[in-house]
């Protein structure tokens, strides 16, 4: 498990303060940074953090917003359901195109999309007014209710889980196992053993290569946010913010592109050697 780490930056009020006084300053005011998602409550000895709070409350959104969408279908469509149509079926023919199959662009689609749309509300829900205020506290410490799930490489690394598996079996099912197995351990001659060996390391590799780009990118936009707001709390935030808000969109659209080339690049058979 990640350690919590603390960062604490000194507030030098008088240039000629004594020292006694600047680690006071110091230690009564300060940015708290947490590598690792901090314990909420425990229930039934199983601890619930501030990051997976944050989850289920993006999957309650998604799903009210299907069902409410669901109900308000009609025949001819008003403004909003031509909107959201629009833009379904422009990520759907990008993802047809880029398949060039019909069948599995169906097949696909819907995980896509859920990726996207569970990646892009949890990276924007950490920016709705008043989020980080809501505080509890837990043996003794005052901790953040909510904080966003892709700040926490657990979430990552299961969407990442997710993806790859859900990459490998479309591979298995397009081309059959034994076919597909035999992209990665081939013993044909030395080198095609050497070559499958190294694309099977970089299959795995994609665990890291997922969880970590997306972790990273959000974690580090929320340490920015924090040392900007700590450092001229005011008006300079807020086009930071603004920064951020696209980052979070331009992650959940790598995500989710990712995860769609790496299906087509599956499902290809590979002829020769």
């Amino acid at each position: 498990m990640f350690e919590q780490i603390a960062f604490d930056m000194p507030i030098a009020a008088d240039a000629v303060a004594h020292e006694a006084a600047v680690a006071h300053e110091a230690a009564s005011h300060g940015i708290h940074v947490a590598l690792s998602p901090e314990v909420v409550t425990t229930i039934g000895g199983v601890p619930i953090t501030n990051t997976l709070i944050t989850s289920w409350m993006s999957a309650i959104l998604l799903l009210i917003l299907a069902i409410g969408l669901g109900k308000r279908l009609a025949l001819i469509p008003g403004r909003f359901q031509t909107f959201i149509e629009t833009i379904l079926t422009f990520l759907y023919d990008f993802v047809h195109e880029t398949l060039d199959d019909a069948k599995w662009a169906r097949r696909v689609f819907p995980l896509l999309i859920t990726l996207f749309l569970f990646i892009l509300v949890s990276n924007w829900l950490e920016f709705v007014p008043g989020i980080k205020s809501i505080t509890v506290k837990h043996d003794g410490h005052e901790v953040s209710l909510l904080r966003g799930p892709n700040t926490d490489l657990n979430t990552t690394l299961a969407l990442a889980v997710v993806a790859v598996i859900f990459i490998e079996v479309m591979g298995i099912v397009a081309v059959g196992f034994w076919r597909y197995a035999g992209k990665f351990f081939n013993f044909s001659s030395p080198i095609n053993f050497v070559l499958g060996l190294t694309e099977f390391i970089g299959e795995m590799t994609r665990f890291i290569s997922f969880s970590f780009r997306l972790f990273g990118n959000i974690f580090a936009g929320e340490v920015l946010i924090a040392v900007v707001t700590f450092l001229v709390p005011y008006v300079i935030p807020v086009p930071f913010m603004a920064f951020e808000v696209f980052i979070g969109f331009v992650q959940a659209s790598v995500f989710m592109l990712l995860t769609l080339f790496f299906i087509k690049f599956a499902i290809t058979p590979v002829e020769g050697h």
